[in-house]
């Protein structure tokens, strides 16, 4: 078992069949933290609108998250769009986890990085919310896609993690301009606040970068890439994808250029 300094998530979606619950408990049974971030979309209260999943595993993430808030972790929540309505609770401590809007966090290197989810930056969401909700049903569709294609690829003797829905951001022209928007508006977002460095989620494409002098970090999600952030106690930041019950390479071309900050 690994002990850092910080464990960043976000993107877990709670609530849908997408969610990849188990692969979150096995990361979690391998990692332990001072301070567990979970950076918005914790729990898909857009998804339980239309129709709602709550397998065992996704209970007991709830409840590994509980019980580390309850003995020696930090935990901090930052909602998301999807887990909106929480924001009505920024400032306020639940069952030991407490819920802000954003926050600065300070690395062992005196790095300071600004957390927020990131829908901030997001034209679509901000402003035609309706065409937001038929893009995520249409994400949804392609992660459950790709749990076929895992399936066959397994059957197949197909060794590796391949996403369609990476795929997709990555072929289609509009989906990486809008990744490049995001990030460039996230980044400028931090400027304004004099801070080293955003984290954040919310577009599910992990990365950590350098984007004009500012470090940009993403943890991507647990629907489909199975990613996290994590400090360790000299301060460096280190993406990791896990798979199977074991970290995967993180793949460039997927996941952005992911390097150890």
């Amino acid at each position: 078992m690994k002990h850092a300094r910080s464990i960043f998530l976000s993107d877990i979606h709670l609530g849908t069949k997408a969610c990849q619950a188990e692969r979150l408990l096995e990361f979690l049974e391998e990692h332990t933290a001072d301070n567990i971030y979970l950076i918005g979309d914790v729990i898909d209260f857009w998804s339980m609108s239309r129709s709602m999943h709550w397998s065992k595993a996704q209970n007991q993430v709830v409840q590994k998250l509980l019980q580390r808030a309850r003995t020696d972790t930090r935990v901090i929540l930052i909602p998301g769009n999807h887990d909106e309505m929480l924001r009505d609770y920024c400032g306020t401590v639940f069952l030991e986890i407490k819920v802000v809007h954003q926050l600065v966090h300070q690395t062992a290197n005196g790095r300071r990085y600004l957390l927020i989810h990131g829908d901030q930056f997001d034209q679509v969401t901000q402003h035609h919310k309706w065409v937001a909700h038929m893009g995520d049903q249409a994400y949804n569709w392609l992660v459950r896609m790709n749990m076929w294609l895992s399936w066959a690829r397994r059957k197949l003797g197909i060794s590796g993690y391949w996403s369609l829905a990476g795929y997709a951001k990555r072929k289609v022209k509009k989906a990486l301009n809008f990744i490049f928007d995001f990030e460039e508006c996230a980044v400028q977002y931090a400027r304004e606040h004099q801070v080293d460095g955003i984290i954040c989620g919310h577009i599910h494409w992990a990365t950590i970068r350098d984007i004009k002098g500012m470090e940009y970090v993403n943890c991507g999600d647990w629907v489909d890439s199975c990613t996290a952030i994590v400090e360790d106690h000299d301060g460096s930041l280190e993406l990791i994808a896990w798979h199977q019950g074991t970290p995967a390479q993180v793949p460039d071309e997927a996941m952005g250029n992911a390097i150890k900050a």
